[in-house]
């Protein structure tokens, strides 16, 4: 599996420095047919990219496309499970990598040559800085050029065999190898960091290869002549003799000697060359005199003699290491995708740390002790449906939980899709439909209710089809609110189709409760010393919540200590009749 999502990684042009997350196609064959279903599944995969560095790490996710087949499911179990075993990943450094940034060019000029159009085409295509050999003037012309680099020229090749600087080479792909080094050099910085910190064997391999050439970026100061550097030698080897000579005597034929024929007496002499040694200038490129002189044409001679040889040295280093520079573009993309694959391993198993189960297909949905990912505080919740209990109609009180569960069903659906451990003992379908009807936020819109029963009216009923609804009776009239659920209930139940339907409307569906639907509660025991709502979040299965606006008028009593909510307390507590 590690071969197919490196792959996706490629075909999608995923990256760790994207800064942005980059944007895929929506999956069409989602088994959420909802957008209320779809916004849970989006969020439980946020949970699980929390534990990312990457953006577009969170893009591997995707990769794992729902399916109804219990091998595919397997398949995907057996990956987790393998990363679930591995020593627990770090990837919290991964955020010192920054985007590359190349920093790194040759110290010299690099001009490459050919006779040949075709290759010259070829060299344009890759970027090389290339020239076309046409006439002996363009050889002439290379002589000032600090590196040349010389591929198919069978009539100028014997001439240009006489430049110091000259690189003869066969193999296009070897012309100018410098290329690959400028791109190498933004990612040196990444390459230490990875070369400091445990990852995975596969990224260890290709570190160890690319740190060897870090020694190649390396400009290290050149030990050719500099002419600034020889003139401020000069300078001061003049000040020195100045001072020297004030102490010295001369005979007068040394004087008409120094005046007319410019000859230097012996101790004068020795004044110089002491101060010449002392201060490292070399004696070839100096005219002895009073003053001293830099002798130009000579220091021009060597200066671009030894560069010529310098640089050719330094190109030659390149060049030998050609079979290692020519795979840098590929070592530096599996690099890259290694490196998104590095962060899912080490984010999914950051994820599974905790004793979590993988779930088992089933025909039926079996919750048991199962926490949900999106509270940090989470009771464990059991619940089930079956042939013998296909609906489950879910009552209690407001913030008791009954949303909470829904959307945790939604959730494991989810991580199961995916072949991730769950938290509890879970069993279920493999369901190819879901639909999820949220409870209504707003006001009742006119047309609302017309908009659900249009929407209901669209599923596409079956065993394998999982129908979800929370509280869908606020957007119709109370008293004919009960009918509808139970009607609804009972035609999707002879359909096949499990249901969960969260309501308050436990009392009126009661008396007229379809086969094969039951009635589970989530009930609020009482009220804390801060007269907060006690409430038992996993269901009692097969019994109608208690109801709870009592416990919530005795706490806005407690609370508020206004008459009005005084008065209603006394009263509920003591059923006192009009």
């Amino acid at each position: 599996m590690k071969q197919q999502i490196l792959k996706f990684i490629e075909e999608n042009n995923l990256s760790p420095f994207n800064s942005i997350k980059t944007q895929l196609q929506s999956n069409k064959n989602s088994i959420y047919k909802t957008r209320d279903a779809k916004s849970i599944h989006t969020k439980t995969l946020q949970k699980i990219s929390n534990h990312f560095v990457f953006s577009d790490t969170s893009n591997l996710l995707n990769f794992f496309q729902f399916t109804n087949n219990p091998e595919t499911i397997k398949q995907r179990q057996a990956f987790f499970r393998e990363i679930k075993q591995l020593q627990l990943l770090d990837n919290s450094f991964l955020k010192q990598i920054n985007k590359p940034k190349k920093w790194w060019h040759p110290r010299y000029d690099v001009s490459v040559v050919t006779e040949d159009h075709e290759t010259f085409n070829k060299l344009k295509a890759l970027n090389c800085p290339v020239q076309l050999l046409i006439s002996e003037q363009d050889v002439v012309l290379l002589e000032s050029k600090e590196v040349v680099q010389i591929i198919n020229c069978p009539e100028y090749g014997r001439v240009l065999e006489s430049l110091p600087q000259a690189i003869f080479i066969k193999d296009i792909n070897e012309i100018y190898l410098e290329r690959h080094l400028e791109t190498f050099s933004g990612f040196i910085e990444t390459i230490n960091l990875l070369k400091e910190n445990k990852t995975i064997e596969p990224i260890n391999y290709l570190i160890d290869g690319l740190h060897k050439l870090i020694s190649l970026t390396n400009n290290s100061e050149s030990n050719s002549l500099d002419r600034d550097i020889l003139e401020g030698k000069i300078l001061k080897a003049n000040e020195l003799i100045s001072e020297e000579l004030k102490n010295l005597t001369f005979a007068g034929s040394s004087l008409v000697d120094i005046l007319s024929k410019g000859i230097l007496p012996e101790n004068i002499k020795e004044v110089i060359n002491n101060l010449i040694s002392r201060l490292e200038i070399p004696r070839q490129v100096v005219e002895i005199g009073i003053p001293l002189k830099l002798d130009e044409p000579e220091l021009e001679r060597i200066i671009q003699r030894q560069n010529a040889n310098e640089f050719s040295n330094l190109a030659e280093s390149v060049k030998e290491q050609a079979t290692e520079l020519k795979q840098i573009p590929k070592k530096l993309f599996d690099l890259t995708n290694l490196l998104l694959f590095y962060d899912f391993l080490s984010g999914v198993n950051k994820f599974m740390k905790e004793e979590y189960i993988f779930p088992e297909i089933s025909d039926n949905l079996e919750i048991t002790n199962s926490k949900n990912l999106f509270l940090e505080i989470a009771q464990p919740i059991s619940f089930q449906l079956s042939e013998e209990y296909k609906c489950s109609i879910l009552t209690g009180a407001n913030s008791g939980g009954k949303t909470t569960l829904v959307e945790h069903v939604l959730q494991l659906i989810s991580l199961s899709q995916l072949g991730l451990p769950v938290s509890g003992q879970i069993k279920m379908p493999l369901f190819e439909e879901i639909y999820y009807f949220a409870k209504n936020k707003g006001s009742n819109l006119k047309g609302a209710f017309e908009t659900l029963l249009t929407q209901m009216s669209k599923i596409n009923p079956g065993n394998k089809t999982l129908i979800l609804a929370d509280e869908i009776e606020a957007v119709t009239e109370p008293g004919v609110a009960g009918n509808i659920i139970a009607a609804t209930a009972d035609y999707y139940i002879k359909q096949n189709c499990f249901l969960i339907v969260a309501t308050h409307l436990g009392h009126e569906i009661q008396k007229i409760l379809p086969e094969k639907c039951r009635i589970d509660g989530i009930e609020a025991t009482g009220l804390t010393e801060n007269f907060e709502l006690i409430v038992n979040h996993n269901p009692v299965l097969g019994r109608l919540a208690h109801s709870t606006p009592e416990l919530i008028v005795e706490k806005m009593a407690n609370q508020e200590q206004k008459e009005y909510f005084k008065f209603l307390n006394y009263f509920l507590k003591n059923k006192k009749q009009f």
